[in-house]
């Protein structure tokens, strides 16, 4: 792989939801602003994204969602079908996380404009699909900084200047992980 590759709309979904994120070992980061219900191919038939993940968790890999706005009913619902991911994944809410990443094992990372939903990954078919682009990497350097992006929000750093404090649903927890009371 060239230190960047450009992928774009259906490219998404295969490159990363497809194959890189079933392979996860040790851990997977997931930044999104939007959640919703996302379903993927499994063989031969479509489950939920948190499927997916519910596998990962079972597997042992330390799995981290870090989002936006309140996940919708349909994803609420599909949620509560997979109870291993409730304390096995650990999430946080941060109104202002716009932007979107994945990164596979430190080895691996996305970053572009897709959300975690069907018609932002590619998921849709072609005419219910939003259009998308992004960036793949295995660059030592570029996947650090894609970390560094997400490992700065997961920490707090950013709370005490924020200025959301009375939309963030995890303020407080999110200070507690810097060991910062406020």
């Amino acid at each position: 792989m060239p230190v960047a590759e450009f992928i774009t709309n259906r490219q998404i979904y295969d490159r990363v939801i497809i194959d890189r994120i079933p392979a996860a070992v040790k851990f997977l980061w997931l930044a999104t602003s939007d959640l919703k219900d996302l379903h993927v191919s499994r063989g031969k038939r479509m489950v939920p994204f948190l499927a997916i993940l519910s596998t990962l968790v079972n597997r042992g890999v330390a799995v981290r969602l870090l989002h936006a706005g309140e996940p919708g009913p349909a994803f609420r619902k599909d949620f509560d079908r997979y109870p291993n991911l409730i304390d096995g994944m650990e999430r946080i809410r941060c109104p202002r996380v716009h932007f979107k990443c994945v990164v596979v094992d430190g080895q691996f990372a996305y970053s572009g404009s897709a959300n975690l939903t069907g018609a932002g990954m590619g998921a849709k078919s072609n005419r219910n699909r939003n259009f998308e682009s992004g960036f793949l990497t295995e660059d030592p350097i570029l996947v650090q900084a894609v970390m560094d992006q997400f490992d700065g929000i997961w920490m707090g750093t950013e709370c005490t200047a924020c200025g959301r404090k009375p939309y963030c649903s995890d303020y407080d927890e999110l200070l507690a992980r810097r060991g910062n009371n406020g």
